[in-house]
């Protein structure tokens, strides 16, 4: 039954295998294995299963579903100016860009926010909402003219966006902004109990929450079809589930919801005013000694695990390998919700794959309240993690700047 499944999805043009696979350099490499500093390969499996950053450890992994993995993930910890010098700003950068459409957007994210927000938090000499904002608006500017460039030989550029979920740890103070359904989840340890609880610290813009429908027909009361309930799933004028991200230029400027963009894409009317936004939610938490880690994942991974499934996972096993533990127990689920084995699912190739689970990140970062209070007189190495290899420096990590450093000079 397996076998004819698999050959009737192969038969979709939409599974085909690209030309343009080649250049995607996360498609893992049968069989390739890096050394444990570079993270590991197996199959469309990706992972790291244990690093330093600024304020404790971390773990990361990644599987890929579709024929180019649309998800793209990084985590930098270091300076957060451009200017390497330890009076600056000092922390953990992490972000998850869950592409859709194709790789494009999320790709030009990955390669362009963190340094916008060095180059903002360089003009401010501290860490801020208001930096995290404006790299955000001009990562969105800039694939914008990406897209006015490409639009003449490669118009379906116009339809390609991707959520964006970004967290900066400095000075005890955690920042997350979010664009679309990618979750950050803080493990928060109740000392009465002894458990540790979920708590979600990022808002989500998905169409199959109400408050985020609400949000849409009150910015858009001259459109009574912004919303539209479609194979019982809500959508964005019946096309995208989610109301914010990077890209989307078709949701977004008239000009480019038209010929030669497929016709699935293209509005009935014109529109005056953008139907999707760019304007992350941000949040700023003060971290506390009992908040143990944070779980940062694409949507790919909570279509399959709960907050508190995910934090009791991480909770009851060891620092080393929770990311790699938790894409497990995701495809786990995602198996037996087909009625089908484990190792049947690792079987089935990308492009097919996507038939069965999404593209999944998982970004695990550990916090040691000594570091993240700078106490601690131990240095780390500047660390670069970019979903599929990472690059270290010599170059140790100054403390991070106390919050009140931080609120005095932004």
């Amino acid at each position: 039954m397996l076998s004819s499944l698999m050959n009737l999805l192969r038969s979709c043009s939409c599974c085909r295998p690209s030309a343009s696979d080649d250049r995607n350099p996360y498609v893992p490499t049968a069989g390739a294995a890096a050394s444990d500093a570079l993270g590991r390969h197996d199959g469309l499996f990706w992972y790291k299963d244990a690093g330093h950053h600024a304020a404790g450890e971390f773990s990361m992994a990644v599987v890929q579903a579709n024929n180019l993995l649309e998800d793209m993930s990084q985590l930098e910890s270091g300076p957060l100016t451009l200017a390497d010098a330890a009076s600056g700003p000092h922390g953990t950068f992490v972000g998850v860009y869950d592409g859709h459409g194709g790789p494009e957007t999320s790709r030009y994210v990955n390669d362009h926010l963190f340094h916008h927000l060095k180059r903002f938090a360089t003009e401010q000499g501290a860490m801020s909402a208001d930096v995290i904002r404006k790299a955000f608006q001009a990562t969105e500017e800039g694939f914008f003219s990406l897209v006015e460039k490409q639009w003449p030989l490669n118009p379906q550029i116009a339809a390609v966006g991707s959520c964006c979920l970004v967290s900066v740890i400095c000075g005890g103070t955690l920042y997350v902004a979010n664009l679309g359904d990618s979750r950050a989840v803080l493990g928060r340890l109740v000392k009465a109990t002894g458990d540790v609880l979920a708590v979600q610290l990022s808002a989500e813009h998905n169409a199959s929450i109400e408050s985020v429908r609400q949000e849409l027909k009150a910015m858009h009361p001259e459109d009574p079809h912004i919303v539209v309930l479609k194979h019982n799933v809500w959508r964005v004028k019946g096309l995208i589930q989610i109301s914010r991200s990077i890209g989307d230029v078709y949701l977004k400027k008239s000009e480019y919801n038209r010929e030669p963009l497929y016709s699935k894409f293209r509005l009935r009317e014109p529109f005056k005013r953008s139907i999707l936004s760019s304007e992350p939610a941000i949040s700023v938490h003060p971290l506390q000694p009992h908040d143990q880690f944070i779980i940062f994942a694409s949507d790919g991974l909570w279509e399959h695990l709960s907050n508190q499934e995910a934090v009791d996972i991480v909770r009851k096993n060891p620092h080393n390998g929770s990311a790699r533990r938790l894409v497990k127990a995701a495809l786990l689920e995602a198996a037996k919700k087909r009625e089908m084995r484990y190792s049947d699912l690792k079987k089935i190739e990308r492009g097919v794959r996507r038939h069965f689970h999404d593209d999944i990140t998982v970004i695990v970062v550990f916090l040691d309240s000594n570091l993240m209070s700078g106490a601690s007189t131990t240095k780390s190495p500047t660390i670069s993690v970019r979903g599929g290899g990472v690059t270290l420096s010599s170059k140790s990590l100054a403390p991070c700047a106390t919050p009140t450093e931080l609120s005095s000079s932004g």
